[in-house]
């Protein structure tokens, strides 16, 4: 007896995206009257001058409803449509149940939905997954979701995290194309480097008096780390594409850090024509959820367009990395 297999390959893009930006714009001044710094020693380090905090009204299950139905209008996808709904997220305050199934719900959809956790290469590992199920038939539409709400898992004293961190949520639909809009995946991991991005206490407990996690990073060793390993693999990415990077008309990276950025610009060697994403400046880092909000700030700005190529590339906690090229989508 042979199991039934669909063999009909199909080529895969974003074809909508959609984003959630909270409404409370925090400036560093306001950052620092709890933070022992100032908004020059901000900019300086990070490039950072705002960021946005979710209010109380807004859950991370909210903001992703909201950034994924702006996503299925832009793409013209009914959620009926909707074969799987994949959350991206390290700030789901439940470990069960997982965010997705909540979220699928509310958006009226019933299909398979799940979380996962790659920190701020979240997205782009989510986008591999839904590309490969809408290439080998597996599903038809795949909603990829990024979504973040660190201000609620920090410590606002702890000069290496309270002024980077943010929330947001971003949401594409990926489906079916006559051309390949979502390039082949450069991915991988580092154990050893588990340490640099934590969440601490751990569940289980331990010795604090914290009542909950609070994120905590090793700053240096990540800046260390991510421009020049990060290079390698945009290069890789680059290759698997089968694109230079002169070719490309647009550049977005996670949101890390304003320097990160200028500095895996050079190792890559980026030609000036190629527009640089630089929401860190006014969203600061909002982990899985920066890649598409990049995205959207780039095409709302008129910095890139609808059809451009562009490469995204995301690093952060695990340490995990990820990135493709990809053909910019419509914007909802």
């Amino acid at each position: 007896m042979t199991i039934r297999q669909s063999t009909d390959l199909a080529h895969a893009a974003m074809l909508g995206l959609g984003v959630h930006r909270p409404e409370r714009v925090v400036t560093n001044d306001e950052i620092c009257e709890v933070l022992d710094s100032s908004d020059e020693w901000i900019q300086t380090r990070s490039g950072i001058r705002t960021r946005r905090f979710a209010g109380e009204d807004e859950t991370l299950i909210g903001m992703s409803v909201s950034a994924a139905e702006r996503a299925l209008a832009a793409a013209g996808v009914a959620a009926h449509q909707v074969g799987c709904v994949i959350v991206a997220t390290s700030t789901h305050p439940e470990h069960t149940p997982a965010s997705a199934p909540q979220v699928a719900t509310a958006l009226g959809i019933t299909a398979a939905a799940f979380d996962i956790s790659a920190g701020c290469a979240g997205f782009c590992h989510a986008l591999n997954l839904a590309a490969s199920m809408v290439r080998s038939g597996a599903e038809t539409h795949v909603l990829v979701i990024g979504a973040e709400q660190l201000s609620r898992f920090m410590d606002p004293t702890d000069r290496g995290t309270a002024f980077i961190f943010a929330d947001g949520a971003g949401a594409v639909v990926v489906g079916p194309s006559d051309e390949p809009g979502i390039g082949p995946t450069a991915w991988g991991s580092d154990g050893s480097q588990a340490h640099v991005i934590t969440q601490t206490p751990s569940c289980l407990g331990g010795h604090s008096e914290r009542d909950h996690p609070v994120v905590q990073m090793e700053g240096t060793a990540v800046f260390r780390w991510a421009p020049f390993e990060m290079a390698k693999v945009a290069q890789e990415a680059l290759d698997l594409a089968g694109v230079r990077a002169d070719e490309l008309d647009a550049f977005i990276p996670h949101q890390a850090n304003l320097r990160i950025t200028q500095t895996l610009v050079r190792n890559i060697q980026l030609p000036d024509t190629v527009a640089v994403a630089t929401d860190i400046v006014d969203s600061g880092n909002t982990s899985a959820a920066s890649v598409p909000l990049a995205m959207e700030a780039m095409l709302r700005k008129d910095e890139a367009a609808v059809g451009d190529t562009a490469l995204l590339i995301a690093f952060g906690a695990g340490l995990s990395y990820a990135g493709q090229v990809v053909t910019l989508p419509p914007l909802g």
